[in-house]
């Protein structure tokens, strides 16, 4: 097949732009220059209708990588400003290499806003040269495998060029992740690989290529060896004197680790009150979340005051005692997931810790590149609702767990098992169809980008499946003999069982992979076919290679060692792999671990990050679960971020962003001894969306609440049926059998709620809660006007309250589990209710052309929040609706849901679910809400 001009013309501007993009920025005059010079030579017959303007904005969207703004709240109390005043004076030299050893990977635009944002970091901490006590504590926001390692990478050269002394770099709870870090401390900063023993020389990596001078070799004692932490015998045999050229520690979060570390630094103190001084300490907390937040009870008395004795949990404890042993520090935790970090109070301290870890000074949120592969972007709801089974990236697994009893211990790997449990599927000990699918996506995945060119280039696997690292072997030697196969069959004919697996290589290719791939990415932008990949797929299976991640330093080094031909394997972990940790290239993942805290699960994602060239053969396998818990925590990060611009823009301080996260409906769902059961708290609505989507599958639950809206819409009156809006350039949007009623008051929609039962387990869209914050509101003149919209569907009619109307149609999460009938549902539950348009129904033609603009200033100043599509989006965001409908109007939205499809007791009533979406509003008032523990589980609960 002869491939498209206008694709092939494209495909040849963006390879020649990329290169460009590594030394200087790529406008969009060269990007039209590149194309209309490539036309001009003749070599593509472009067709007679050839649209050289739309071609270039395609091209422009896939070439331009920009990064936002970063927003910042800040406390200057205490803070006397010094860098623009002496960055003159600075001889930037750690900076300068590490700037020129970064932009070929990441382009000069990145580059540049690299050195924008850490130059607003370092302005934040104190001048290292100013003398007396001084303690600054930040936090740095970014997403989840996004370039922070860079970003604190580039902070640190920066301070050490400023006169920073003494930098540590908390690097995780595990060796592999420590190990990790540390080469890229190495490659960034040091500039030298430090596990040499003297007599095999020195031996330049990184920066120290770029600029080898002697002079630049900062000084370190923890190595990249699986030994390599800073431990007692270091400790009894370190003669460097702190103080000279910069001293780098790269350390795990370790009780004896930072005991040793602090036993050091106590025999270098130098001042009479016990304390190192005139030598400045950053200290660089990286997962600042995770083991750095005090999890004790009692850090306060019974009248609210810090206790002087009271005693935090082991790491917080000793992080604080190293900060407490410096008179000039500055601490910046660095994580993408601040749940945790936000709910420390600010003004916990104790006589020997000093005060706690609160990012008292500043918070600054890092913006996503354009081309961030990240939450919003993988887990997006598709816009209909319709809870359909497909989805661009994820594949449903319902195979790993008894059918029959699928909460219960049993099957191959079930939610709830113990350490030495025996995956066995039907009774042999073999992998379920779900996990030879997966391993032949990865396959598929490896040879498409073998097909592309990437022939170099790193393939991963992650199998995440149990913490126990008894059953993670099991689990790797099932693989094993699954690749073993599979090689077998490939080079030797020789077929097992009754399935022949090139046939499902082949199968799996048409049906998952054919049709979906971006062909653009393909040789010459021509649709891929099996007889053109086929050799490939046998090249990936020869190179393919099985691993089990259990934490030492060596389960990341053959990336290093194997960095010019590549590495193709299937990583099987657990914790191991949750956090930090980055499997380059990573592709395929098979995911079943059951987390239902908000950070430990986001971090589990180790699917996020950069995939140029092959973000289309990404695929990720989980439980339907999995998928709505990851799909709610997308929304819950999106709408913090966003209330952080929000504060940001007023000048808010990291106290006020505080008090404001913690009164946030989203964080009721976070670790149980984050947020204990039964603790009173805070909460607003304001500037949020609640929707149902958990519904009892009692029948008279069901039909109670059928009547409270039923008696909801007899009281409303006549309706405006078949709602249309005017939409900009011309459009409108249609509500077909819709009904809709405007300046509703709030008494009816309180009364609704008041009769209104929702499920307890519904911790988001709680009825008591919602008409107690509609009430205080109502005090302030908020929400006393209300617009409602009856919605309908492609189901059966049904008639409420005089409406006749079809019936929505919602799928239920648990469909894939295949529940045999005789297993008595509890609950019916849904990913989401609420269709993006649907929220912007009470919206004019203005209000939803200004909510489009704001969407579209979001997006560009963050990518990485609430991003879809790689495209500017032309619709508004739900926060943007929000901000736009004034705070006196709230929006009700019915769905009454067909019960064909529901996991219900009897069919005969339609479920009828509710979404409140509340405008953005000045006064805003809190209400009291009792913590349940319904999602609250640690990973010791599964």
């Amino acid at each position: 097949m002869a491939p498209n001009p206008e694709t092939a013309l494209r495909s040849a501007v963006t390879n020649i732009l990329d290169q460009v993009r590594q030394s200087e920025p790529v406008t969009r005059d060269r990007i039209a220059s590149t194309l209309d010079g490539l036309i001009s030579t003749g070599l593509y017959p472009l067709p007679d209708d050839f649209d050289r303007d739309k071609l270039l904005g395609s091209i422009e969207e896939r070439i331009s990588i920009w990064i936002g703004e970063s927003k910042e709240l800040v406390n200057n109390e205490g803070h006397i400003p010094w860098l623009t005043g002496r960055k003159p004076e600075i001889e930037w030299n750690y900076w300068e290499r590490y700037r020129s050893h970064i932009r070929p990977k990441i382009g000069q635009d990145p580059a540049d806003k690299l050195d924008e944002i850490t130059d607003r970091i370092l302005s934040h901490l104190e001048d290292p040269q100013r003398q007396g006590p001084w303690d600054r504590r930040g936090l740095v926001v970014g997403h989840v495998q996004s370039g922070k390692t860079s970003n604190y990478i580039g902070l640190i050269s920066k301070a050490a060029d400023a006169g920073y002394k003494i930098i540590i770099v908390l690097a995780g709870l595990h060796k592999n992740l420590r190990s990790q870090t540390q080469i890229r401390v190495e490659e960034g900063f040091l500039g030298y690989d430090n596990s040499r023993r003297a007599d095999e020389g020195y031996r330049a990596v990184g920066v120290g290529l770029e600029d080898p001078r002697p002079s630049l070799r900062p000084d370190s004692v923890t190595t990249r060896a699986d030994d390599g932490d800073f431990n007692t015998n270091r400790a009894r045999n370190f003669a460097i004197n702190p103080g000279g050229r910069p001293l780098v520690f790269v350390i795990k979060k370790q009780k004896s680790v930072l005991q040793n570390l602090i036993d050091w630094v106590r025999w270098a103190q130098n001042d009479s009150e016990g304390k190192v001084a005139g030598i400045p300490l950053l200290l660089i907390d990286d997962e600042a979340d995770h083991a750095s937040v005090n999890t004790k009870d009692g850090a306060f008395d019974e009248n609210g005051e810090p206790d002087p004795e009271h005693d935090p949990s082991t790491i917080n404890g000793l992080i604080r005692k190293l900060l407490n042993s410096f008179q000039q520090k500055a601490y910046v935790g660095y994580t993408a997931t601040p749940f945790a970090n936000i709910f420390i109070h600010e003004q916990a301290e104790t006589e020997e810790a000093g005060p706690d870890l609160f990012p008292s000074s500043f918070i600054i949120s890092l913006p996503a590149p354009s081309n961030y592969f990240g939450p919003s972007h993988v887990f997006s709801v598709d816009d209909d609702a319709d809870g359909s089974d497909e989805h661009r990236y994820v594949r449903e697994v319902w195979d790993h767990a008894d059918s029959l009893a699928p909460d219960e211990d049993s099957g191959w790997i079930p939610p709830k098992h113990r350490n030495g449990w025996v995956p066995r599927y039907h009774g042999e000990l073999r992998l379920p169809p779900s996990v030879r699918r997966a391993v032949h996506s990865f396959v598929l995945a490896t040879a498409i980008r073998r097909v592309r060119g990437q022939t170099s280039e790193h393939n991963s696997m992650l199998v995440h499946v149990s913490r126990f690292t008894s059953v993670q072997n099991m689990v790797k030697e099932q693989i094993a003999d699954e690749v073993r196969s599979l090689k077998r069959e490939l080079r030797y004919g020789e077929i097992e069982g009754e399935q022949s697996s090139y046939a499902e290589l082949r199968d799996l290719f048409a049906s998952d992979f054919e049709l979906q791939l971006d062909d653009d990415n393909n040789p010459n932008g021509e649709p891929l076919t099996w007889d053109v990949l086929e050799p490939e797929v046998r090249t990936a299976v020869d190179l393919l290679r099985v691993k089990e991640i259990n934490g030492t330093a060596g389960d990341i080094l053959d990336y290093e060692q194997e960095r010019a031909e590549g590495l193709t394997v299937i990583a099987v972990g657990g914790d191991k792999l949750s956090r930090g940790l980055t499997l380059e290239g990573l592709t395929t993942s098979y995911f079943l671990r059951a987390s239902r805290m908000y950070d430990t699960l986001m971090q589990m994602g180790r699917w996020f990050g950069y995939r140029k060239g092959y973000e289309d053969v990404c695929r990720l396998y989980m439980t339907a679960d999995l998928r709505e818990w990851f799909e709610n925590i997308t929304v819950a990060a999106d709408e913090l971020r966003e209330e952080f611009d929000h504060m940001a823009a007023v000048g808010g301080t990291p106290r006020n962003y505080g008090l404001r996260v913690r009164s946030h409906p989203a964080l009721m769902v976070t670790s149980r001894v984050k947020m204990r059961s039964g603790t009173p708290m805070k909460l607003s609505f304001a500037g949020t969306m609640s929707e149902t989507v958990v519904f009892s599958s009692r029948p008279e639950v069901i039909e109670a609440n059928l009547q409270a809206a039923e008696r909801l819409v007899e009281a409303l009156g006549d309706a405006e049926t078949d709602p249309v809006r005017e939409r900009p350039e011309g459009r409108t949007q249609t509500w077909r059998n819709g009904h809709y009623w405007s300046g509703v008051d709030a008494r009816h929609i309180k009364a609704f709620l008041a009769s209104y039962a929702t499920h307890p387990d519904s911790v988001k869209a709680n009825s008591h809660y919602l008409r107690q914050f509609i009430e205080k509101q109502n005090e302030k003149g908020d929400l006393v006007s209300w617009n409602v919209a009856l919605l309908s569907g492609k189901g059966g009619e049904k008639t409420i309250g005089g409406c006749r109307i079809n019936m929505v149609e919602r799928n239920p999460l648990v469909r894939n589990l295949k529940i045999p009938a005789q297993i008595k549902a509890e609950k019916y539950v849904i990913g989401r209710v609420v269709s993006p348009r649907d929220e912007a129904i009470d919206l004019g033609k203005d209000e939803y052309t200004t909510a489009v603009e704001r969407t579209q200033e979001a997006w560009r100043k963050d990518p990485g929040t609430g991003r879809k599509s790689l495209t500017l989006p032309d619709e508004p965001s739900g926060p943007a609706i929000r901000d736009v409908r004034p705070q006196s109007t709230g929006l009700l939205i019915l769905y009454p849901l067909s019960p064909d499809n529901a996991v219900i007791e009897k069919k005969e009533n339609p479920v009828m679910a509710m979404a409140l979406s509340f405008p953005t509003s000045e006064n805003a008032i809190e209400i009291d809400y009792v913590v349940n523990n319904v999602f609250a589980m640690s990973d010791e609960d599964l």
